[in-house]
């Protein structure tokens, strides 16, 4: 699949994000994919979910390639499409790994905090900067992972977060070097056969908030403003 490395063993399912000239950043295509593999995966056997990505860089969030060809009305849907992919990540009924590093930004930020557990490389560093241009996408999440004044404090402010800061918000779970990656799915995929699948997916549904409607409507709300391409070309520029 043209940007999307696809890799099933056993219950394990992998998914790389393959733009690496385009720092894996999120087109139209990717999203597709990925949310195809997310939805099938919860009828398919699947126990643990890993995304990862080939390159530098984890995921450079929404792909802004040629957005001015497209009307407010194209963007909107995209955007509606990233966050039923983050709401399909979040509230799946198995476990799911994000292995992360170099640059993870907006929507490929969002993707990671949407993940079970969340392992980051050295040197990564996250950012939610979709608020600048007015755009409200995984807020809710992201305070459930870091608490909410950590999360209005780094989406207010537009900031960076290095991988030891975000550590120690939660929003990283662990630190590891790419190289102990693999030991650290075995131990993933082992665990997540402890439980039967129905057991597993209570489990998941019980500890995982369903805050789904709410969070598609707040989406929607901030990205049917008027304006969305002026806004993302303020940004931008």
């Amino acid at each position: 699949m043209p940007g999307l490395q696809v890799v099933r063993d056993a219950h394990v399912l992998q998914l790389t994000l393959d733009r690496p000239e385009k720092a894996n950043a999120l087109d139209a295509s990717l999203v597709e994919l990925l949310l195809a593999q997310v939805t099938a995966a919860a009828d398919d056997g699947t126990r643990l979910l890993v995304l990862r990505a080939n390159g530098r860089h984890f995921c450079a969030g929404f792909d802004f390639t040629g957005f001015e060809s497209h009307s407010d009305g194209d963007l909107l849907l995209r955007f509606v499409r990233i966050e039923q992919l983050l709401q399909a990540v979040y509230a799946a009924p198995f476990a799911t790994l994000a292995l992360a590093k170099g640059r993870v930004l907006g929507a490929g930020a969002d993707l990671f905090a949407a993940c079970s557990t969340r392992i980051a490389a050295p040197g990564a560093s996250f950012a939610f900067p979709g608020a600048r241009f007015g755009l409200v996408l995984g807020t809710r999440r992201l305070a459930q992972r870091i608490g909410a004044d950590a999360a209005r404090r780094i989406v207010a402010g537009g900031q960076t977060v290095g991988e030891s800061e975000a550590h120690r918000l939660g929003l990283v779970e662990e630190i590891a070097a790419a190289e102990a990656w693999s030991e650290r799915i075995a131990t993933l995929a082992q665990r997540s056969l402890l439980l039967d699948e129905r057991t597993q997916a209570t489990l998941h549904r019980l500890t995982a908030a369903d805050t789904r409607e709410a969070d598609m409507a707040e989406l929607v709300a901030s990205a049917a403003r008027p304006d969305l391409k002026a806004r993302i070309r303020a940004y931008r520029s």
